[in-house]
């Protein structure tokens, strides 16, 4: 969803749930998720947004000043790294004792293959049965230009940066690979098969597209 506000928009993420009341949260990278009690209308959420306008503005003003210029990658444990939309001190993540900087980006990359491996692997059974498909093969890549990709063979690649999303990004760029099983191009029945499964994809996409850029080690 979004709003205006004075000049400004306010893009958010809704999730429903057995919640009881509307709370808002921007994570570290600006992203921005309302959780709201099942049912709630479209009307009320907005409401609550425009009450929180101006903290969420200055808010993400903030987080955009902080990432404004890059910071060097501290390979200690004060070390802060994305997991699942998180961030988590480097200990937090990996072991690091008395490892040198190279030792430690390499059991980071380890811990991301593995990482992104077994959530992939799990997530896409569901999906899987969902759309009555199944890929031939399924690997973690380590790529610069492609979240995911599918082969005219039936195979499935994902880049291991994908550990640093949250999962329903994760699950985003499966259902889209998955997809790609049945339609190869890009094509209205590719999107239209694709909503079917996850309505809101396009707010994923924006995720992937604004801050894909920090999701790095």
């Amino acid at each position: 969803m979004k709003i205006e506000f004075e000049n400004n928009s306010i893009d958010f993420n809704v999730q429903y749930g057995h919640t009881k009341k509307i709370s808002i949260r921007i994570d570290s990278l600006g992203f921005i998720t309302v959780k709201a009690p099942n049912e709630t209308s479209k009307e009320v959420i907005i409401s609550a947004v425009e009450h929180h306008a101006k903290w969420i503005l200055e808010k993400k003003s903030n987080i955009a000043d902080a990432r404004q210029t890059p910071k060097e990658r501290e390979y200690q444990d004060a070390g802060k790294f994305l997991h699942l939309g998180k961030e988590y001190f480097l200990h937090e993540l990996i072991e690091t004792g008395d490892l040198t900087e190279d030792i430690l980006k390499k059991n980071l990359k380890k811990f991301y293959f593995s990482s992104c491996e077994k959530i992939v692997r799990e997530r896409i059974v569901s999906y899987q049965n969902q759309l009555r498909v199944k890929p031939k093969t399924i690997e973690i890549v380590e790529s610069k230009t492609k979240w995911g990709s599918c082969s005219s063979d039936k195979k499935l690649t994902f880049n291991y940066r994908l550990a640093m999303a949250p999962i329903e990004v994760i699950d985003y760029v499966i259902i889209h690979e998955l997809c790609h099983l049945i339609h190869m191009n890009h094509d209205r029945s590719f999107w239209r098969r694709v909503g079917s499964i996850m309505p809101d994809y396009k707010e994923k996409q924006e995720y992937l597209a604004r801050y894909g850029g920090f999701m790095t080690c």
